[in-house]
């Protein structure tokens, strides 16, 4: 192979490859031969319920914690048994870790120190850094005295501050109210863009997931059940499971009757033109995505139901309707007319809305 193909294969080689991850403890499977790749400059996310192996995940890429089996590659080289001091890869905890007896800039500066960087260099790092979490003139604050968000932001200034090639974010909004919460999953992947790391972060809740990553790993029970973007995820989810897990109830029992055509509890659904269903006869589930629930009447898909709750959400209703063999949920805006509780009500589905599920749970 000539110099040239080696650099343009390194170019498209992943940033990151976890190959087939084991890991036991106290005698039980905790992981299950986990695979993914992050690309460089991606921020990926680890999304799955609690014990579901997110964090030694994190653990064992930041080599805090040893593989049963598997390897783990970065840009090319394998890691897997790599001190991590040595791996350039920097693990940002939840509750933070700040030392209160040091100021912000202290603590900004600290990894910058035990590197020994030059004061000179380190000052001017600690002031890029607090003014990248805008911060700026935070220098000689106690972080005692910060708000949770601006020891947040202390925390993360200190993990970017030495160049890290990897970070490594474990609940990284956790511990924050609704309102900075909602703000800093904003601000936390413009930040790490704008620095260029390639980022990885666990949560167990999908809208922070969404909202934070380019590439979402959805976990359960110590193995990858799905990954991808997240708009593909959402739109395509494999199994009930998944669809149940992202906030999708409107899973039902189906069997296929054609090309275009379904039976469920409570009718007969058409599908969009072109969808892949499985031969006649086939028994699975449907997904509805609740943007696809209509009220009123319509051509294709009509439903009878009984509207059996209405819950307000500030800028919109969650409407519950009661249809043969379960439910469907939607939402609706707030200021727009809706039947009471109670009321029977029809509906149509939108073809388009409707999604074979690949790998049934029945």
């Amino acid at each position: 192979m000539n110099p040239k193909s080696k650099i343009q294969n390194l170019k498209s080689a992943p940033f990151l490859q976890l190959i087939d991850i084991h890991k036991r403890y106290e005698g039980a499977p905790l992981l299950r031969g986990v695979s993914f790749d992050v690309a460089r400059g991606d921020i990926a996310c680890l999304l799955g319920a609690s014990g579901s192996g997110k964090t030694t995940l994190l653990r064992i890429i930041a080599g805090l914690e040893a593989t049963d089996a598997g390897r783990v590659m970065l840009e090319g080289s394998d890691i897997t048994n790599v001190p991590p001091h040595r791996r350039g890869v920097v693990l940002m905890f939840q509750e933070y870790a700040l030392f209160p007896h040091r100021t912000v800039a202290q603590n900004v500066a600290f990894g910058l120190r035990m590197r020994k960087w030059e004061r000179v260099k380190t000052d001017a790092r600690v002031a890029e850094m607090l003014a990248l979490v805008g911060l700026a003139g935070f220098d000689n604050r106690d972080v005692n005295e910060l708000s949770g968000g601006e020891r947040q932001r202390v925390a993360l200034a200190r993990s970017l501050a030495p160049q890290p090639r990897l970070l490594l974010l474990d609940e990284p909004l956790g511990a924050l109210d609704r309102n900075l919460r909602e703000r800093l999953l904003e601000e936390l992947p413009t930040i790490l863009r704008n620095v260029g790391v390639t980022g990885i972060t666990v949560t167990h809740d999908q809208e922070e997931a969404f909202a934070l990553s380019d590439h979402v790993v959805l976990l359960n029970e110590g193995g990858v059940v799905q990954s991808g973007r997240p708009e593909v995820l959402y739109d395509h989810p494999q199994n009930a499971w998944v669809a149940r897990f992202l906030g999708l109830d409107n899973v039902f029992q189906a069997q296929v009757l054609d090309a275009q055509r379904v039976s469920v509890p409570f009718g007969v659904l058409v599908l969009e033109d072109g969808v892949a269903l499985p031969e006649p006869g086939t028994k699975g589930e449907i997904l509805v995505h609740p943007w696809g629930v209509h009220l009123g009447s319509g051509s294709v898909n009509a439903f009878d139901a009984r509207l059996t709750r209405r819950t307000f959400h500030g800028s919109y209703f969650r409407l519950t309707l009661d249809v043969t063999g379960g439910t469907l949920h939607i939402s609706r805006d707030a200021g727009k007319l809706l039947p009471d509780v109670g009321e029977d009500v029809r509906g149509w589905l939108d073809p388009t809305a409707i999604r074979w599920l690949l790998f049934s749970c029945v």
